[in-house]
């Protein structure tokens, strides 16, 4: 499948605002670098479907390597925005893994990881990667954890509106699960198509949510989601953002929110989301923010998405900041 990225982001325009406006007159590179734009009349062919195996051939290697590290054992290498919020060696080694792999096949491309320092693009394409999305899950031996890969267009910063994503991959290899999704390309599961669930009513929906490593974020979170707790099915808290966002993609949830969420977490599932018929909505490409000034992720089943985003608006009333602190 051949599709010029100037064409898919000037698609994507329809649904998130004017993204060629952040993606090109601005520059296609990671944050904090200076190279120049490159000129979209310039940019060669993209083959979504070959960035899409790409990142399936590299989460699986990656899949792999943590599955192993997995059963050797594993330990606490280091700690980021509290004590809680941990990093593990293989966290480490699986992003080492991802990024010689990437700019082996695809030399030229940018790298935005959440283990390492960006490195700018001189193709238009930039990788966000999360080498282990639910780190906590990861150590303490629990299934539900991935690797997220995705090829986007613009920069991948705090503001959704600044990029686009291509083709993604969320791979949860403990669950024997690769998530694939293309722009414009629909979304599989193991290379079967995946949809959103067909619930129309709050009170029948099952809701996922995650919560910040900050101990005084948390309370005020749980203290928000007290306040709607009732309006649902029923809730679930899981551990890994990528992983939750595919669950809306394949009925598994109805509805999914979390605050404080970075581009490494939601790039790859919002796009299989999106793919598969969920409403991915807020600011950009479903992300505003919330009151405290982080970030806010949103994914719903379609006949929930108005609803959904009227019940959660006083607890979580979009702001104009940015994020603050991540969350798993």
């Amino acid at each position: 499948m051949q599709m010029r990225a100037r064409g898919l982001v000037r698609r994507e325009q329809g649904r998130r605002g004017d993204i060629a406006r952040h993606c090109y007159a601005r520059r296609v590179t990671c944050p904090r670098e200076t190279e120049p734009a490159a000129d979209p009349a310039s940019l060669p062919a993209v083959d979504l479907a070959e960035l899409a195996a790409t990142a399936r051939t590299v989460a699986l290697e990656a899949g792999e390597l943590v599955m192993r590290r997995r059963r050797e054992g594993v330990a606490v290498a280091a700690t980021k925005s509290s004590a809680v919020d941990v990093v593990t060696a293989a966290d480490r080694e699986s992003e080492a893994l991802i990024r010689d792999r990437l700019a082996e096949l695809r030399p030229g491309d940018g790298f935005y990881g959440e283990e390492t320092d960006p490195a700018a693009s001189s193709t238009g394409i930039v990788w966000v990667v999360d080498p282990i999305d639910g780190t906590v899950n990861y150590l303490y031996g629990f299934p539900n954890y991935a690797i997220s890969i995705a090829a986007v267009v613009g920069e991948p910063s705090s503001e959704p509106a600044a990029y686009a994503t291509l083709a993604a991959v969320v791979h949860a290899p403990a669950l024997g699960e690769t998530y694939t999704a293309t722009a414009g390309g629909g979304a599989t599961r193991n290379d079967e198509p995946i949809r959103a669930s067909s619930v129309t009513e709050l009170g029948q929906s099952l809701v996922a949510t995650g919560f910040s490593y900050d101990a005084a974020d948390r309370r005020r979170q749980a203290s928000a989601w007290a306040q709607i707790a009732g309006e649902f099915r029923d809730l679930r808290r899981m551990g890994a953002a990528a992983l939750d966002l595919c669950a809306v993609a394949c009925g598994r949830l109805d509805a999914y929110f979390e605050s404080g969420t970075w581009p490494w977490d939601h790039a790859g599932g919002a796009l299989i989301a999106r793919e598969s018929g969920a409403v991915v909505s807020g600011r950009g490409v479903g992300h505003g923010a919330d009151r405290e000034g982080r970030t806010l992720t949103v994914a719903t089943a379609p006949g929930i998405a108005d609803s959904f985003r009227r019940l959660i608006a006083p607890g979580f009333a979009p702001a104009d900041e940015g994020p603050r602190a991540p969350t798993q």
